[in-house]
């Protein structure tokens, strides 16, 4: 064991080592993630996974997902992942017919809200009290006639 010198106003920081870990090498990734809804009882130590298509394909992750819909009723969905991908906004959607409905009317919605802006024969009949009522009933005479040719 080497002496070391210290000097007064010094502060000794001792280094700590841990040789049972080594350093994971640069071109080496580490994925350490929950991929099931469960906890396993007794933990699984897999080998031989080599790309990220592999470890979906032996553990599938998949959860099911309760959303809550306008009316606050409860709806129960089931979401599988097979790649990265399907984890954004848009693989998530594709699996979901709650979600895909929701997405049609955002961009109905926002549809609407450039009409509203841009539109300077519609702005003129909505700010007009008579033409706004001849409007929203025609409108409302649509619904009717699309409801009952369902």
């Amino acid at each position: 064991m080497a002496v070391e010198k210290y000097t007064i106003g010094g502060t000794v920081a001792e280094t700590e080592t841990f040789e049972a870990f080594a350093d994971i090498p640069q071109n080496r990734v580490l994925l350490a993630e929950k991929l099931t809804a469960n906890t396993p009882v007794k933990p699984e130590i897999v080998e031989g996974l080599t790309t990220i298509e592999q470890v979906f394909e032996h553990f599938k992750p998949k959860i099911e997902i309760d959303f809550e819909t306008e009316e606050g009723a409860s709806k129960k969905e089931a979401l599988q992942f097979a790649n990265l991908g399907e984890f954004g906004i848009k693989g998530i959607t594709a699996q979901s017919a709650f979600l895909g409905d929701l997405t049609m009317k955002k961009e109905q919605y926002q549809k609407m809200i450039r009409q509203l802006k841009t539109n300077k024969l519609l702005k003129q009949a909505i700010s007009d009290p008579a033409a706004k009522e001849g409007l929203l009933n025609a409108l409302h005479a649509l619904i009717r006639e699309l409801e009952e040719n369902r």
